[in-house]
C-alpha cells in the first residue's frame, strides 16, 4: 500500500502540543485490508481464520496506475461473504497520476461498485495526493461522493504530510471517515514505523479534521535498496524484486512497539478516533508479513515473550555439527545478530544469511530475520570435540 511513493514522503512541521483526549477507552476495533491483487487458497483461508479478529475487511477491488491504466481486482466475494464481516471497497490511485486523467477515473469507479454484493458497505480511495493538491483532490471526492448511493459510506487513506496544508480542511465535507496511515511515511532512513511520532500525528489530525478517524498499523516487513548517492533504489514487500545483490535492509514493524502503541491510544486518544485498521491481512504464503499467530497475539493484547534458541546438532561425523536456530514460541521471534559457539569448536562456517566471525570462542553473525512460531533454520556447521550443544545468542 503505497510503499515506494510514500516511503519518499519527509514529515515535517507537526505540531506536538497536548491535546484533550477522552477518558481511558474500551479496545478499539479491528479492520484489516485485504491487499492481495491475485486471491489464492492462502488469501481466502487466512481471511476465513481471521474472521473473528475483524470487524470490516477493507478490499482492494481496481488501482489506475501512473498513466491512468485500470486494473480490477478478481474479488471472490462468495468465499469473502462467508465469513460474515461487512466489506469496504478499495480503490487506489497512484499519487503520480496527472491531474487531467483523475475525472475519468469517476465513471471507473461506479462502474467498478455497480454489480457490488450487499457486503460491501463503503468505498475507500487509497490516493497518495501531493500536499499541494488538496483542493483538487477534495473537488474530486466532492464530484465521487455525488455518484454514490447515499448508503453507501465514503472514505479515504489520509497521509500525515497533508497536516502542512491549510486546505487539509476541505477534504472533510464528502468524507464519513478518514483511515490515516502512520507507517511507511517518512524518511525510511529512519524506519518503518515511529510509536511515538504516530502518536502525535493521530492527536494532530484529528484536531484538524471533524470525522472519525482510523488508525493504519503495519503488520509486515519491506526491504529497501539505496543507490550509491543514499536515494533510495527500490521497495520490496508484497512481491519480490529482482535487485540481486544491491545494497540494503530490512525496515521492520515491532509487534512489541505495535502493542505499546495500542496501550497508549488506549489510555489517551482522541474521542474521534474510531479504530484500527491493519496493513495486511497475514498469510502462510507472505513472508514479509507477521505470522497469523503473532498478529492475533497484538490484536488480542496476548503478546508473550520471543522464544529463540541456538543448539548444535550431531550429524553422521562424531566431530561435525550442525548450527541449527529454533523458534520453539508461539509468535515470531527475531533471528540474533550473533551465535557464539562453544570454545571446543575449532573450525565452522556459517550458512544461510550466516558469517563466520574468528574470534574465541568463534561466532557466526548475521543479519537478523524472522522464525515463525515452532520454525528451525541451519545457520551454518560446526567442527567440536565434545561442545556444550546449547549456544549463546546476542540480540
Amino acid at each position: 500500500m503505497r510503499l515506494l511513493v510514500a516511503l519518499l514522503l519527509c514529515v515535517v512541521g507537526l505540531s506536538q502540543s497536548t491535546l484533550q483526549t477522552g477518558a481511558p477507552r474500551s479496545p478499539l476495533p479491528h479492520d484489516a485490508y485485504i491487499w492481495q491483487r491475485l486471491w489464492t487458497p492462502q488469501v481466502i483461508a487466512a481471511a476465513q481464520r481471521s474472521a473473528d479478529l475483524v470487524r470490516t475487511w477493507r478490499v482492494l477491488v481496481a488501482e489506475a496506475d501512473s498513466t491512468g491504466h485500470w486494473i480490477k481486482v478478481n474479488v471472490p466475494w462468495d468465499a469473502l461473504q462467508v465469513t460474515g464481516r461487512p466489506i469496504v471497497a478499495v480503490v487506489r490511485i497512484d499519487g503520480r497520476l496527472d491531474d487531467a486523467r483523475m475525472p475519468a477515473l469517476l465513471d471507473r469507479i461506479t462502474a467498478a461498485l455497480a454489480d457490488r454484493p450487499a457486503a460491501v458497505s463503503g468505498l475507500e480511495i487509497d490516493f497518495d495526493c501531493a500536499t499541494a493538491k488538496l483542493v483538487g483532490y477534495a473537488a474530486f471526492l466532492e464530484a465521487l461522493r455525488a455518484r454514490l448511493p447515499a448508503t453507501l459510506k465514503l472514505s479515504i487513506t489520509a497521509l500525515p504530510t497533508w497536516m502542512n496544508s491549510p486546505a487539509l480542511e476541505r477534504l472533510a465535507p464528502p468524507l464519513d471517515e478518514l483511515v490515516l496511515q502512520v507507517h511507511a511515511v517518512d524518511d525510511p532512513h529512519r524506519g518503518l514505523f515511529d510509536p511515538g511520532q504516530a502518536e502525535r500525528w493521530v492527536h494532530a489530525f484529528a484536531r484538524r479534521i471533524p470525522r472519525p478517524i482510523r488508525v493504519a498499523l503495519p503488520a509486515y516487513d519491506v526491504r529497501v535498496t539505496w543507490r550509491s548517492d543514499g536515494r533510495l533504489a527500490s521497495v520490496e514487500g508484497e512481491r519480490p524484486l529482482l535487485t540481486g545483490a544491491a545494497p540494503g535492509e530490512t525496515l521492520r514493524a515491532s509487534p512489541q512497539a505495535i502493542l505499546a502503541f495500542l496501550h497508549a491510544l488506549r489510555r489517551d486518544a482522541p474521542d474521534s478516533l474510531a479504530g484500527i485498521v491493519w496493513f495486511r491481512l497475514p498469510t502462510d504464503s507472505d513472508r514479509h508479513a507477521w505470522s497469523f499467530e503473532t498478529w492475533r497475539a497484538v490484536v488480542t493484547n496476548r503478546l508473550p515473550p520471543a522464544t529463540l534458541s541456538a543448539t548444535l546438532v550431531a550429524t553422521d561425523n562424531p566431530a561435525l555439527w550442525t548450527v541449527t536456530l529454533a523458534n520453539d514460541g508461539g509468535v515470531d521471534a527475531m533471528a540474533p545478530r550473533q551465535v557464539r559457539l562453544d570454545p571446543n569448536c575449532t573450525l565452522a562456517d556459517g550458512a544461510n544469511g550466516f558469517r563466520l566471525v574468528d574470534g574465541a570462542p568463534l561466532s557466526l553473525q548475521g543479519a537478523g530475520g524472522r522464525l515463525r512460531p515452532h520454525e528451525s533454520r541451519v545457520i551454518g556447521w560446526a567442527r567440536c570435540t565434545e561442545p556444550q550443544r546449547h549456544l549463546d545468542v546476542a540480540s
